[in-house]
């Protein structure tokens, strides 16, 4: 026969043993969490079969210390590169929203997005139709200015051929706080002039973008929106310029900043 006491230690045990259950998993959860490089973070994995490319955006804390430590490099030589000029005065705003914003687009109307840069003018016819959530975002954070003064962080001229932009940060971790779906991914290719949303996985764009110079291979993972009418050769010519310390990957060698982005509708 069970004794009271030995009921009460059994039923102890049972205890002690879900907390212990629900303990692992939620440091399982955790580990799951910090994988996606910040949760919240936009970057693009263009590298082959989504690895990260060159270690640019490694978030390993072991390396990143090991960075620290080690002596620092000395800084490239600045490249100038024609038809860029200093970017016009001002700061990102760096605004935050908690919830994507409210749509308002008139998905069988044409949209059209010129992005100012310090080294000439882009031009997008941006896909309503089948991308309305990413044009709506878009839009909208073009209206509050969020990409003014934005600095185009990341240049890839190796395998992949794209200019990045839309962090306020610079760095490529930064976003408004929003992520949003994925849209118009079936069948998606990114020849030249393709305007694509940048993201750390599924369902997780934000504010950063990249524009596609030439012809690329990419899995279809990253929602493209748009399509380059005008300034494809203010690309070609800042991917002329390289990439800083020479490598494939990496900050352009042009001071590449959206001085203006402006949406319109027709």
């Amino acid at each position: 026969m069970v004794t009271s006491e030995q009921r009460r230690r059994q039923l102890a045990r049972e205890k002690y043993e879900r907390q212990a259950e629900r303990r692992a998993e939620a440091q399982k959860k955790a580990r799951q969490r910090n994988a996606i490089i910040g949760g919240s973070l936009a970057v693009v994995l263009i590298a082959a079969g989504g690895a990260w490319a060159g270690g640019l955006f490694d978030s390993d804390p072991k390396k990143q210390e090991s960075a620290q430590a080690a002596p620092s490099a000395p800084a490239p030589t600045p490249v100038k590169v024609k038809g860029c000029t200093p970017p016009a005065e001002g700061k990102p705003n760096g605004k935050q929203w908690k919830t994507e914003p409210a749509m308002s687009l008139d998905t069988k109307a044409n949209y059209t997005a010129v992005l100012k840069t310090s080294c000439g003018d882009v031009t997008v016819a941006l896909d309503a139709a089948k991308a309305p959530k990413t044009v709506n975002s878009f839009a909208f954070l073009s209206n509050e200015q969020y990409f003014d003064h934005v600095k185009c962080h990341r240049l890839t001229t190796q395998g992949i051929y794209v200019l990045q932009c839309g962090d306020p940060t610079g760095t490529g971790s930064g976003g408004p706080g929003y992520q949003f779906p994925d849209e118009n991914l079936t069948g998606a290719t990114y020849p030249a002039g393709t305007l694509a949303m940048a993201n750390a996985g599924p369902g997780t764009n934000g504010s950063q973008f990249f524009l596609v110079y030439k012809d690329t291979q990419l899995p279809p993972n990253y929602t493209p929106f748009g399509k380059i009418t005008g300034g494809l050769d203010v690309l070609e010519n800042i991917a002329a310029g390289g990439v800083k310390g020479g490598k494939g990957d990496g900050a352009p060698n042009a001071n590449v900043v959206l001085n203006a982005v402006t949406t319109t509708k027709s």
